[in-house]
């Protein structure tokens, strides 16, 4: 693992650290809002880790907000007991960039734990995947991740299946309606194809399945890696 690799690893480690360590407290709990517990882990993320920047918006969705893809603000719910939940969070750690998604179930309601398990289960095989393809447009690996959601009995919730990451602030477009790169299905160009500096870019993979008959989502993002 080169250099920038092992910065990204570390930074992901140290996000899942974080989600750790608010699961250890039993923070995760019935009775708070999704704005509380979200507060609480920006909180320890200061105190613990000394992160100040967020490069996203903070994400805590329960219930039926579980639904809503990324771009959606949708109400400050109420944590209930039994919910199914999902963080999304994007720390910046000694400059380096996270991007982390979790599923939890409060209980054992067997479709909210089958829906977790197989969202995480289908990230590891679209990451194994991934690191076989020679060639490959954003759009391409967006089908993919559309591809994987049904045959794992889900839709897929999200306008993205991932973008790219690095060093805080990671490279954007000099054109914001740009999407390549994302993994979108307007992005048509090679999405393994080097930076303008000649390094190799890094990739996130974000895999949201919804199932709407019973009104519950999951959520599970995190680098793409060989290692």
């Amino acid at each position: 693992m080169n250099g920038i690799a092992q910065k990204m690893m570390d930074a992901q480690n140290k996000a899942i650290e974080l989600f750790s360590a608010v699961d250890a407290r039993g923070l995760i709990v019935a009775g708070k809002t999704e704005k509380q517990l979200s507060d609480e882990i920006v909180q320890i993320a200061k105190a613990e880790f000394g992160t100040e920047n967020h490069w996203g918006k903070k994400i805590v969705r329960t219930g039926i907000n579980t639904l809503q893809p990324y771009s959606a603000d949708p109400s400050n719910l109420l944590i209930q007991e039994g919910d199914i939940l999902f963080f999304d969070f994007h720390p910046v750690f000694e400059g380096w960039e996270a991007d982390l998604g979790r599923t939890y179930v409060l209980g054992n309601d067997p479709l909210k734990q089958k829906i977790k398990k197989d969202v995480e289960t289908a990230w590891h095989e679209g990451n194994d995947w991934y690191f076989k393809q020679n060639k490959l447009t954003g759009a391409q690996f967006f089908k993919y991740a559309t591809d994987l959601a049904k045959r794992y009995g889900y839709e897929f919730g999200n306008a993205i299946a991932g973008h790219i990451i690095g060093k805080y602030p990671h490279e954007q477009p000099d054109d914001p309606n740009d999407m390549s790169f994302d993994v979108h299905p307007d992005n048509n160009t090679d999405i393994l194809q080097l930076d303008k500096f000649g390094d190799k870019r890094h990739w996130m993979l974000e895999l949201h399945f919804v199932d709407r008959e019973n009104n519950i989502g999951a959520f599970f993002e995190q680098l793409l890696t060989s290692e």
